[in-house]
């Protein structure tokens, strides 16, 4: 749950006062419920089995101190707030429509899918109003964001991703993701305007051995949109933040900042210069923001739909989808946890292959037939190795690496997250990629021109590295222990021992196969070898 939050007193009632609300379960979090309902006009009533925290809460806010089923059977009360422990929302939440109360329900809404279901339709049998505590879909940067992407300002929506990181408060009934991850699924949804077709989730497991203390779920969408949500609770500091990325620009929601940045629109673009993706970068603009306590437009929006008899934004129907896809990314991560246990052949983070002697490959990675890797590889989270590959020893693959088909890789060959290495690349022994350095093997690219038989061959020599960002255009040489910076666009063949950076990349000095950049007396500062000029564009190791 979010930490206590604080809102200034107000003098006035709500137009919905006339909507009488009891709050059942007020620990930490229904605590604030008590307090905004009590604000708000609305509260009548205070349910908690704690008679010394009922006591106080009532002396602070008024509220008459009543058992459950009395609250459920008082004519006066017109709804049920939910703040108990999840494992008990659905009981409660039936319990209240079956007595003729409308039910706002602290997320997430029900454990199962069938349960979220039978109350939905429960609620719009009997016409009451059910409604899902997603807080963060009444918070004005969100609803600001949420505009924004609906008037195309940022172009066709790309991917999503969330970080909800803390340290604490640590839970033993329910895992990490069920706990943190509702709030930020909640929020993809409604920004995506559509279910996830796709949804896949890996976790880590250090207080507890069948609960997720640190869990990472992957989004796919049907229309190409992709996301993803990263929560912990074994976090060294507090981050709560959402980015959106567009084809025309991207925006970041960070609730951790102060009011005036807490959204953050970034007009950059990518454009094509000459086949060659460059980004063009443009200053931010800090979106202007009603300051405005969330909770409290959350508990009027659940008032004025009593009254109304209006549909509430997070509805039972928007909680059962953001419960389907905590169940299939549950599912997903007992699915790991249990090979992961179950086998003696698998580490804690993987699995050794028996296929591929002496290989650890991930749980969440696919190898396709036709591929030889040699021993000592290492192959992580949601890689993909197509037919037709051979891959040397002592290899390692991040996150999200795809590789083929027809790729030939050397021994020591390291490759970070996210990066593609396409049909006819060769990258011989020792070879560094960065993360997201791309990888091009045509030079016209047309999505509805099929071109394969004009694939161009990239060859990356011993020893070279690619920075993070950086693209290599088809068709190329890259020479020996050559280094490309980050964010460079290779367009020509590069030289052995090359220091490489700019759009177009052009050489700007020489490194050695240390990693050290040369200077004027061409010696290396960290192993001593000495190197000599041949020429403006050749060097070599002196005396080699």
């Amino acid at each position: 749950m979010q930490d206590d939050l604080v809102s200034p007193q107000t003098d006035t009632q709500s137009s919905a006062a006339a909507v009488r609300a009891a709050v059942v379960g007020c620990g930490g979090w229904g605590r604030n419920l008590v307090r905004n309902f009590a604000e708000l006009g609305a509260l009548e009533a205070i349910v908690e089995p704690n008679p010394e925290t009922a006591q106080t809460l009532a002396d602070q806010h008024g509220g008459r101190i009543m058992e459950l089923d009395a609250a459920l059977g008082d004519p006066d009360i017109d709804a049920v707030v939910i703040a108990a422990p999840a494992v008990h929302h659905y009981t409660l939440a039936k319990q209240a429509l079956e007595a003729g109360k409308h039910a706002y329900v602290e997320k997430p809404l029900a454990l199962e899918s069938a349960q979220a279901e039978e109350l939905c339709e429960l609620a719009e049998r009997l016409d009451r109003r059910l409604m899902v505590g997603h807080l963060l879909q009444y918070h004005p940067a969100f609803l600001k964001l949420k505009e924004l992407v609906q008037d195309g300002q940022l172009g066709r929506l790309q991917y999503v991703y969330s970080n909800r990181l803390n340290l604490g408060k640590i839970r033993r009934e329910e895992d990490i993701m069920w706990s943190f991850a509702p709030h930020d699924i909640s929020m993809i949804l409604s920004l995506v305007g559509a279910e996830p077709d796709a949804v896949d989730a890996v976790g880590s497991y250090h207080l507890h051995d069948s609960i997720a203390d640190v869990t990472m779920m992957h989004l796919g969408f049907p229309n190409g949109e992709r996301a993803h949500v990263f929560v912990s609770w074994l976090h060294p500091f507090k981050e709560q933040k959402l980015v959106v990325v567009g084809n025309d620009a991207m925006a970041v929601f960070n609730d951790g900042e102060n009011w005036d940045r807490k959204l953050i629109l970034y007009p950059h673009k990518v454009a094509w210069k000459g086949n060659v993706p460059t980004p063009n970068k443009a200053d931010e603009k800090p979106i202007p923001l009603e300051e405005a306590e969330p909770l409290k437009l959350e508990c009027q929006h659940f008032l004025d739909c009593v009254k109304d008899g209006k549909t509430p934004r997070t509805d039972g129907r928007e909680g059962a989808r953001v419960l389907s896809v905590l169940t299939a990314a549950s599912r997903k991560l007992k699915q790991v946890r249990e090979k992961t246990v179950g086998s003696e052949a698998r580490s804690e983070r993987g699995r050794v292959s028996g296929e591929h002697h002496g290989v650890m490959i991930h749980e969440s990675a696919y190898v396709d037939d036709g591929v030889t890797i040699g021993e000592g590889t290492r192959i992580w989270h949601f890689s993909h190795i197509l037919s037709n590959v051979s891959i040397g020893k002592n290899c390692s693959f991040g996150q999200n690496v795809v590789v083929g088909p027809n790729v030939t890789i050397g021994d020591t060959v390291k490759i970070q997250n996210n990066v593609s290495v396409y049909d006819g690349v060769t990258l011989e022994d020792g070879v560094f990629c960065g993360p997201s350095c791309v990888f091009t093997n045509v030079n016209n690219p047309r999505s509805e021109i099929v071109r394969k038989d004009e694939f161009l061959k990239t060859r990356v020599g011993k020893g070279a590295s690619i920075g993070a960002n950086a693209t290599i255009v088809c068709g190329h040489t890259l020479g020996e222990y050559c280094f490309i910076a980050a964010g460079a666009v290779v367009a020509n063949d590069v030289p052995a021992f090359a220091l490489m950076a700019g759009v177009p990349a052009k050489r700007i000095g020489w490194m050695s196969r240390a990693g050290a950049k040369l200077g004027p007396d061409l010696t290396c500062p960290i192993d001593g070898t000495r190197y000599k000029e041949l020429g403006d564009d050749h060097l070599a190791v002196e005396d080699a």
